[in-house]
Protein backbone atom coordinates (compact mmCIF):
# COMPACT_ATOMS: atom_id res chain seq x y z
CA UNK A 1 0.00 0.00 0.00
CA UNK A 2 1.32 3.43 -0.89
CA UNK A 3 2.77 5.89 1.60
CA UNK A 4 0.08 8.48 0.67
CA UNK A 5 -2.68 6.03 1.69
CA UNK A 6 -1.21 5.64 5.15
CA UNK A 7 -0.77 9.39 5.44
CA UNK A 8 -4.44 9.99 4.62
CA UNK A 9 -5.51 7.24 7.01
CA UNK A 10 -3.38 8.77 9.78
CA UNK A 11 -4.84 12.22 9.16
CA UNK A 12 -8.40 10.88 9.24
CA UNK A 13 -7.69 9.00 12.45
CA UNK A 14 -6.08 12.08 13.98
CA UNK A 15 -9.06 14.25 12.98
CA UNK A 16 -11.40 11.74 14.65
CA UNK A 17 -9.37 11.95 17.85
CA UNK A 18 -9.00 15.74 17.92
CA UNK A 19 -12.31 16.85 16.36
CA UNK A 20 -14.19 18.96 18.87
CA UNK A 21 -17.45 20.61 19.83
CA UNK A 22 -18.40 23.64 21.92
CA UNK A 23 -20.34 23.15 25.13
CA UNK A 24 -22.07 26.23 26.52
CA UNK A 25 -22.76 25.33 30.16
CA UNK A 26 -25.88 26.86 31.70
CA UNK A 27 -25.48 25.90 35.35
CA UNK A 28 -25.07 28.52 38.08
CA UNK A 29 -21.34 27.98 38.66
CA UNK A 30 -19.98 27.76 35.11
CA UNK A 31 -21.88 30.38 33.08
CA UNK A 32 -21.20 34.08 33.60
CA UNK A 33 -23.80 35.34 31.13
CA UNK A 34 -26.80 33.05 30.74
CA UNK A 35 -28.82 35.58 28.75
CA UNK A 36 -26.24 36.19 26.05
CA UNK A 37 -25.73 32.41 25.77
CA UNK A 38 -29.18 32.23 24.18
CA UNK A 39 -28.10 34.91 21.73
CA UNK A 40 -25.06 32.86 20.73
CA UNK A 41 -27.28 29.81 20.20
CA UNK A 42 -29.69 31.84 18.06
CA UNK A 43 -26.76 33.29 16.08
CA UNK A 44 -25.42 29.79 15.31
CA UNK A 45 -28.90 28.77 14.08
CA UNK A 46 -28.89 31.75 11.68
CA UNK A 47 -25.75 30.24 10.12
CA UNK A 48 -27.78 27.15 9.12
CA UNK A 49 -26.02 25.06 11.75
CA UNK A 50 -27.85 22.79 14.15
CA UNK A 51 -27.57 23.01 17.92
CA UNK A 52 -28.39 20.43 20.59
CA UNK A 53 -30.22 21.67 23.69
CA UNK A 54 -29.25 19.38 26.56
CA UNK A 55 -32.33 19.46 28.75
CA UNK A 56 -31.63 19.16 32.49
CA UNK A 57 -27.92 18.75 31.81
CA UNK A 58 -25.95 21.43 33.70
CA UNK A 59 -28.85 23.87 33.73
CA UNK A 60 -29.96 23.24 30.15
CA UNK A 61 -26.64 23.55 28.32
CA UNK A 62 -26.14 23.95 24.57
CA UNK A 63 -23.91 21.76 22.40
CA UNK A 64 -22.65 23.64 19.34
CA UNK A 65 -20.45 22.69 16.40
CA UNK A 66 -16.89 23.91 16.90
CA UNK A 67 -15.44 26.74 14.84
CA UNK A 68 -13.11 29.68 15.29
CA UNK A 69 -15.92 32.11 14.46
CA UNK A 70 -18.17 30.64 17.20
CA UNK A 71 -15.37 30.66 19.77
CA UNK A 72 -14.60 34.27 18.90
CA UNK A 73 -18.27 35.27 19.11
CA UNK A 74 -18.55 33.71 22.57
CA UNK A 75 -15.49 35.65 23.70
CA UNK A 76 -16.80 38.93 22.27
CA UNK A 77 -20.19 38.51 23.96
CA UNK A 78 -18.75 37.34 27.26
CA UNK A 79 -20.33 33.88 27.16
CA UNK A 80 -18.59 31.05 29.03
CA UNK A 81 -17.84 28.00 26.88
CA UNK A 82 -15.86 24.76 26.96
CA UNK A 83 -14.08 23.03 24.10
CA UNK A 84 -14.70 19.29 24.29
CA UNK A 85 -13.64 16.45 22.01
CA UNK A 86 -16.10 14.56 19.87
CA UNK A 87 -15.56 11.59 22.13
CA UNK A 88 -16.50 13.71 25.17
CA UNK A 89 -19.58 15.02 23.37
CA UNK A 90 -20.65 11.49 22.48
CA UNK A 91 -20.14 10.42 26.09
CA UNK A 92 -22.37 13.28 27.30
CA UNK A 93 -25.08 12.37 24.79
CA UNK A 94 -24.82 8.71 25.77
CA UNK A 95 -25.20 9.65 29.44
CA UNK A 96 -28.22 11.84 28.66
CA UNK A 97 -29.89 9.04 26.67
CA UNK A 98 -29.82 6.68 29.64
CA UNK A 99 -33.35 5.79 30.82
CA UNK A 100 -32.23 6.45 34.38
CA UNK A 101 -31.48 10.11 33.61
CA UNK A 102 -34.22 12.76 33.49
CA UNK A 103 -32.44 14.42 30.59
CA UNK A 104 -32.86 14.72 26.84
CA UNK A 105 -31.02 16.17 23.85
CA UNK A 106 -33.30 18.22 21.61
CA UNK A 107 -32.13 19.35 18.19
CA UNK A 108 -32.62 23.03 17.34
CA UNK A 109 -32.76 23.47 13.58
CA UNK A 110 -33.81 26.94 12.48
CA UNK A 111 -33.73 30.43 13.98
CA UNK A 112 -37.38 31.48 14.44
CA UNK A 113 -38.47 34.81 13.00
CA UNK A 114 -39.67 36.95 15.89
CA UNK A 115 -42.36 39.62 16.05
CA UNK A 116 -43.10 41.88 19.02
CA UNK A 117 -46.60 43.36 19.15
CA UNK A 118 -46.11 46.91 20.36
CA UNK A 119 -47.05 50.49 19.41
CA UNK A 120 -44.28 51.96 17.27
CA UNK A 121 -43.74 54.84 19.73
CA UNK A 122 -42.98 52.48 22.65
CA UNK A 123 -39.36 52.43 23.74
CA UNK A 124 -37.59 49.03 23.98
CA UNK A 125 -37.42 49.22 27.79
CA UNK A 126 -41.21 49.44 28.01
CA UNK A 127 -41.17 45.67 27.57
CA UNK A 128 -39.11 42.97 29.29
CA UNK A 129 -38.99 40.86 26.12
CA UNK A 130 -37.66 43.61 23.86
CA UNK A 131 -35.09 44.42 26.55
CA UNK A 132 -33.81 40.87 26.78
CA UNK A 133 -33.90 40.30 23.02
CA UNK A 134 -31.82 43.45 22.55
CA UNK A 135 -29.41 42.47 25.33
CA UNK A 136 -29.04 38.90 24.01
CA UNK A 137 -28.59 40.30 20.47
CA UNK A 138 -31.53 38.38 19.04
CA UNK A 139 -33.21 40.28 16.16
CA UNK A 140 -36.92 41.00 16.12
CA UNK A 141 -39.46 43.12 14.25
CA UNK A 142 -42.09 45.35 15.82
CA UNK A 143 -45.63 45.02 14.49
CA UNK A 144 -48.96 46.43 15.58
CA UNK A 145 -52.66 46.36 14.72
CA UNK A 146 -52.34 47.32 11.06
CA UNK A 147 -49.88 44.52 10.33
CA UNK A 148 -51.88 41.98 12.34
CA UNK A 149 -55.14 42.79 10.56
CA UNK A 150 -53.35 42.64 7.20
CA UNK A 151 -52.21 39.05 7.86
CA UNK A 152 -48.55 39.95 8.34
CA UNK A 153 -48.35 37.52 11.27
CA UNK A 154 -47.92 34.73 8.73
CA UNK A 155 -44.37 36.01 8.15
CA UNK A 156 -43.33 35.16 11.71
CA UNK A 157 -42.76 32.01 13.76
CA UNK A 158 -43.04 33.62 17.21
CA UNK A 159 -45.15 36.48 18.52
CA UNK A 160 -44.83 38.37 21.78
CA UNK A 161 -47.54 40.41 23.53
CA UNK A 162 -46.83 42.45 26.65
CA UNK A 163 -48.69 45.13 28.67
CA UNK A 164 -51.42 45.52 26.07
CA UNK A 165 -55.16 45.84 26.68
CA UNK A 166 -57.24 43.92 24.16
CA UNK A 167 -60.53 44.89 25.83
CA UNK A 168 -60.52 48.53 24.69
CA UNK A 169 -60.40 49.93 28.24
CA UNK A 170 -57.01 51.64 27.81
CA UNK A 171 -55.27 49.50 30.38
CA UNK A 172 -57.80 50.36 33.11
CA UNK A 173 -55.67 53.43 33.90
CA UNK A 174 -58.74 55.67 33.98
CA UNK A 175 -59.08 55.80 37.77
CA UNK A 176 -55.60 57.16 38.48
CA UNK A 177 -54.41 58.70 35.21
CA UNK A 178 -57.45 59.93 33.24
CA UNK A 179 -56.13 63.51 33.24
CA UNK A 180 -52.50 62.59 32.52
CA UNK A 181 -51.23 63.85 29.13
CA UNK A 182 -49.80 60.43 28.22
CA UNK A 183 -53.16 58.75 28.90
CA UNK A 184 -55.11 61.27 26.82
CA UNK A 185 -52.57 61.08 24.00
CA UNK A 186 -52.64 57.27 23.98
CA UNK A 187 -56.44 57.22 23.94
CA UNK A 188 -56.53 59.66 21.02
CA UNK A 189 -53.97 57.63 19.09
CA UNK A 190 -55.92 54.40 19.67
CA UNK A 191 -59.17 56.00 18.49
CA UNK A 192 -57.46 57.41 15.41
CA UNK A 193 -55.96 54.04 14.50
CA UNK A 194 -59.30 52.25 14.99
CA UNK A 195 -61.02 54.76 12.70
CA UNK A 196 -58.25 54.39 10.11
CA UNK A 197 -58.77 50.63 10.14
CA UNK A 198 -62.53 50.99 9.70
CA UNK A 199 -63.81 50.49 13.26
CA UNK A 200 -66.10 52.82 15.18
CA UNK A 201 -64.74 51.70 18.58
CA UNK A 202 -61.31 50.82 19.90
CA UNK A 203 -62.82 47.82 21.70
CA UNK A 204 -64.10 46.43 18.40
CA UNK A 205 -60.77 46.98 16.69
CA UNK A 206 -58.81 45.37 19.53
CA UNK A 207 -61.25 42.46 19.53
CA UNK A 208 -60.55 41.93 15.83
CA UNK A 209 -56.81 41.97 16.54
CA UNK A 210 -57.24 39.40 19.33
CA UNK A 211 -59.19 37.15 16.95
CA UNK A 212 -56.51 37.47 14.27
CA UNK A 213 -53.86 36.47 16.81
CA UNK A 214 -56.05 33.57 17.92
CA UNK A 215 -56.23 32.36 14.31
CA UNK A 216 -52.45 32.73 13.97
CA UNK A 217 -51.88 30.41 16.92
CA UNK A 218 -54.52 27.91 15.82
CA UNK A 219 -52.79 27.81 12.44
CA UNK A 220 -49.46 26.83 14.01
CA UNK A 221 -47.95 30.00 15.48
CA UNK A 222 -46.15 30.37 18.81
CA UNK A 223 -47.43 33.13 21.12
CA UNK A 224 -45.76 34.36 24.30
CA UNK A 225 -47.61 36.90 26.46
CA UNK A 226 -46.74 38.73 29.67
CA UNK A 227 -48.45 41.01 32.16
CA UNK A 228 -51.86 42.42 31.11
CA UNK A 229 -51.66 40.95 27.60
CA UNK A 230 -52.41 37.54 29.14
CA UNK A 231 -55.78 38.06 30.79
CA UNK A 232 -56.98 40.95 28.62
CA UNK A 233 -56.41 38.76 25.54
CA UNK A 234 -58.58 35.95 26.87
CA UNK A 235 -61.22 38.42 28.10
CA UNK A 236 -61.42 39.95 24.62
CA UNK A 237 -61.93 36.49 23.10
CA UNK A 238 -64.62 35.54 25.62
CA UNK A 239 -66.39 38.89 25.11
CA UNK A 240 -66.36 38.72 21.31
CA UNK A 241 -69.45 40.63 20.13
CA UNK A 242 -70.34 41.70 23.70
CA UNK A 243 -69.96 45.34 24.84
CA UNK A 244 -68.20 45.27 28.23
CA UNK A 245 -66.90 48.87 28.07
CA UNK A 246 -68.33 51.82 30.00
CA UNK A 247 -69.00 55.25 28.39
CA UNK A 248 -65.63 56.80 29.28
CA UNK A 249 -63.98 54.13 27.14
CA UNK A 250 -66.23 53.82 24.09
CA UNK A 251 -68.92 56.52 24.35
CA UNK A 252 -71.89 54.33 25.28
CA UNK A 253 -72.93 52.11 28.23
CA UNK A 254 -71.87 48.51 28.57
CA UNK A 255 -74.27 45.76 27.58
CA UNK A 256 -76.76 44.61 30.21
CA UNK A 257 -75.85 41.35 31.94
CA UNK A 258 -72.60 41.09 29.98
CA UNK A 259 -70.97 38.78 32.52
CA UNK A 260 -73.38 35.97 31.65
CA UNK A 261 -72.74 36.43 27.92
CA UNK A 262 -69.04 35.55 28.05
CA UNK A 263 -68.05 32.54 25.97
CA UNK A 264 -65.21 30.76 27.79
CA UNK A 265 -64.90 28.16 25.03
CA UNK A 266 -63.11 30.77 22.91
CA UNK A 267 -60.34 31.52 25.41
CA UNK A 268 -56.84 30.03 25.50
CA UNK A 269 -56.11 29.61 29.19
CA UNK A 270 -58.81 30.92 31.51
CA UNK A 271 -62.40 30.02 32.35
CA UNK A 272 -65.24 30.99 34.70
CA UNK A 273 -63.65 34.34 35.56
CA UNK A 274 -65.59 37.40 36.72
CA UNK A 275 -64.96 40.76 35.09
CA UNK A 276 -64.18 43.86 37.16
CA UNK A 277 -67.10 46.18 36.40
CA UNK A 278 -65.76 49.40 37.93
CA UNK A 279 -63.82 51.64 35.50
CA UNK A 280 -62.05 53.13 38.53
CA UNK A 281 -60.42 49.82 39.49
CA UNK A 282 -57.00 49.05 38.03
CA UNK A 283 -57.98 45.45 37.34
CA UNK A 284 -59.60 43.49 34.53
CA UNK A 285 -61.00 40.43 36.25
CA UNK A 286 -60.74 37.79 38.96
CA UNK A 287 -58.00 36.03 36.94
CA UNK A 288 -55.26 38.27 38.32
CA UNK A 289 -53.87 37.72 41.83
CA UNK A 290 -52.23 41.14 42.33
CA UNK A 291 -54.71 42.39 44.95
CA UNK A 292 -54.89 38.96 46.61
CA UNK A 293 -51.24 38.76 47.60
CA UNK A 294 -51.39 40.08 51.18
CA UNK A 295 -49.68 36.92 52.41
CA UNK A 296 -46.73 37.26 49.99
CA UNK A 297 -44.15 39.79 51.27
CA UNK A 298 -41.47 40.92 48.83
CA UNK A 299 -38.66 39.22 50.75
CA UNK A 300 -40.24 35.79 50.36
CA UNK A 301 -41.91 36.27 46.97
CA UNK A 302 -40.63 33.35 44.90
CA UNK A 303 -42.25 30.82 42.60
CA UNK A 304 -41.11 27.29 41.92
CA UNK A 305 -40.65 25.71 38.50
CA UNK A 306 -42.35 22.38 37.94
CA UNK A 307 -40.31 19.25 37.28
CA UNK A 308 -41.24 17.39 34.10
CA UNK A 309 -39.94 14.24 32.43
CA UNK A 310 -37.46 15.41 29.80
CA UNK A 311 -37.87 12.27 27.68
CA UNK A 312 -41.66 12.08 27.87
CA UNK A 313 -42.56 15.78 28.10
CA UNK A 314 -39.76 17.69 26.34
CA UNK A 315 -41.90 20.77 25.64
CA UNK A 316 -42.61 21.86 29.24
CA UNK A 317 -39.11 20.71 30.20
CA UNK A 318 -37.64 23.04 27.57
CA UNK A 319 -39.70 25.96 28.81
CA UNK A 320 -38.56 25.39 32.41
CA UNK A 321 -34.79 25.13 31.77
CA UNK A 322 -32.91 27.12 34.40
CA UNK A 323 -30.01 27.08 36.81
CA UNK A 324 -32.42 27.22 39.76
CA UNK A 325 -35.85 25.78 40.44
CA UNK A 326 -36.85 28.79 42.55
CA UNK A 327 -37.39 32.09 40.72
CA UNK A 328 -37.74 35.50 42.32
CA UNK A 329 -41.27 36.88 41.96
CA UNK A 330 -42.15 40.24 40.42
CA UNK A 331 -45.31 42.32 40.08
CA UNK A 332 -47.25 43.67 37.13
CA UNK A 333 -50.74 44.84 36.25
CA UNK A 334 -51.34 41.12 35.92
CA UNK A 335 -48.97 39.47 38.40
CA UNK A 336 -50.20 35.88 38.61
CA UNK A 337 -53.18 33.74 37.73
CA UNK A 338 -55.84 32.21 39.99
CA UNK A 339 -55.32 28.43 39.82
CA UNK A 340 -59.05 27.68 39.94
CA UNK A 341 -59.67 29.77 36.80
CA UNK A 342 -57.11 28.01 34.60
CA UNK A 343 -58.47 25.42 32.16
CA UNK A 344 -57.55 21.82 33.00
CA UNK A 345 -55.91 21.41 29.59
CA UNK A 346 -53.35 24.12 30.40
CA UNK A 347 -50.04 23.15 32.06
CA UNK A 348 -48.79 25.11 35.04
CA UNK A 349 -45.02 25.54 34.65
CA UNK A 350 -44.38 27.79 37.65
CA UNK A 351 -46.41 28.38 40.80
CA UNK A 352 -46.55 30.00 44.20
CA UNK A 353 -48.31 27.17 45.97
CA UNK A 354 -48.68 29.03 49.29
CA UNK A 355 -50.83 31.72 47.64
CA UNK A 356 -52.63 29.35 45.25
CA UNK A 357 -51.36 31.16 42.17
CA UNK A 358 -49.78 30.17 38.87
CA UNK A 359 -47.05 32.44 37.50
CA UNK A 360 -46.10 30.67 34.29
CA UNK A 361 -48.44 28.53 32.17
CA UNK A 362 -48.43 26.85 28.75
CA UNK A 363 -50.91 25.26 26.41
CA UNK A 364 -51.77 24.09 22.93
CA UNK A 365 -54.36 25.77 20.70
CA UNK A 366 -55.03 24.11 17.38
CA UNK A 367 -51.66 23.51 15.73
CA UNK A 368 -49.93 26.20 17.77
CA UNK A 369 -48.70 26.92 21.27
CA UNK A 370 -49.03 29.71 23.81
CA UNK A 371 -47.24 30.62 27.03
CA UNK A 372 -48.50 33.16 29.58
CA UNK A 373 -46.05 34.66 32.09
CA UNK A 374 -47.36 36.88 34.90
CA UNK A 375 -45.64 40.13 35.89
CA UNK A 376 -43.96 43.00 34.05
CA UNK A 377 -40.19 42.81 34.55
CA UNK A 378 -38.35 39.89 36.22
CA UNK A 379 -35.69 42.20 37.68
CA UNK A 380 -37.92 45.13 38.71
CA UNK A 381 -40.15 43.95 41.55
CA UNK A 382 -42.87 46.58 41.29
CA UNK A 383 -42.39 48.62 38.12
CA UNK A 384 -44.40 51.85 38.15
CA UNK A 385 -45.22 54.40 35.46
CA UNK A 386 -42.14 56.57 34.91
CA UNK A 387 -39.66 54.24 36.65
CA UNK A 388 -36.19 53.98 35.06
CA UNK A 389 -35.45 51.03 32.80
CA UNK A 390 -33.79 47.85 33.99
CA UNK A 391 -30.10 47.54 33.08
CA UNK A 392 -29.65 43.91 32.09
CA UNK A 393 -25.88 44.31 32.26
CA UNK A 394 -26.47 44.10 36.01
CA UNK A 395 -28.52 40.89 35.71
CA UNK A 396 -26.77 38.66 33.10
CA UNK A 397 -27.72 35.46 34.94
CA UNK A 398 -31.38 36.35 35.68
CA UNK A 399 -33.49 33.16 36.10
CA UNK A 400 -36.70 35.14 35.45
CA UNK A 401 -35.41 36.42 32.12
CA UNK A 402 -34.16 32.94 31.18
CA UNK A 403 -37.76 31.74 31.08
CA UNK A 404 -38.50 34.32 28.38
CA UNK A 405 -35.55 33.17 26.28
CA UNK A 406 -36.55 29.51 26.64
CA UNK A 407 -39.72 30.47 24.80
CA UNK A 408 -37.77 32.31 22.09
CA UNK A 409 -35.80 29.15 21.22
CA UNK A 410 -38.76 26.79 21.61
CA UNK A 411 -39.98 27.09 17.96
CA UNK A 412 -36.51 26.08 16.73
CA UNK A 413 -36.84 22.59 18.23
CA UNK A 414 -37.52 19.47 16.21
CA UNK A 415 -41.15 18.66 16.87
CA UNK A 416 -41.85 15.48 18.82
CA UNK A 417 -45.31 14.36 19.77
CA UNK A 418 -45.93 14.92 23.47
CA UNK A 419 -46.58 11.62 25.23
CA UNK A 420 -48.67 12.82 28.18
Amino acid sequence: MSKSFWTILFLLFSFKIFASAILIPMDADSQKNHLKAYGITYWVLTKQQKVQWLLNYRGGSFLLPDGDNIRKECQIRGVSFEIISDAQAEAILSEISSPSKNQEAVILEKAPKIAVYSPKENLPWDDAVTMVLTYAEIPYETIYDEEVLNNKLLLFDWLHLHHEDFTGQYGKFYGAYRAAPWYLEGKAQAESLAAKLGYSKVSEEKGAVANAIRNYVIGGGFMFAMCSATDSFDIALAADGVDICEPMFDGDPSEANYQNKLDYSRTFAFTNFTLERSPLQYEFSSIDMTTKRGMVPKESDYFSLMDFSAKWDPVPTMLCQNHTSLVKGFMGQTTAFARNEIKPTVMVLGENKINGEARYIHGIKGKGFFTFYGGHDPEDYQHRVGDPKTELELHPTSPGYRLILNNVLFPAAQKKKQKT
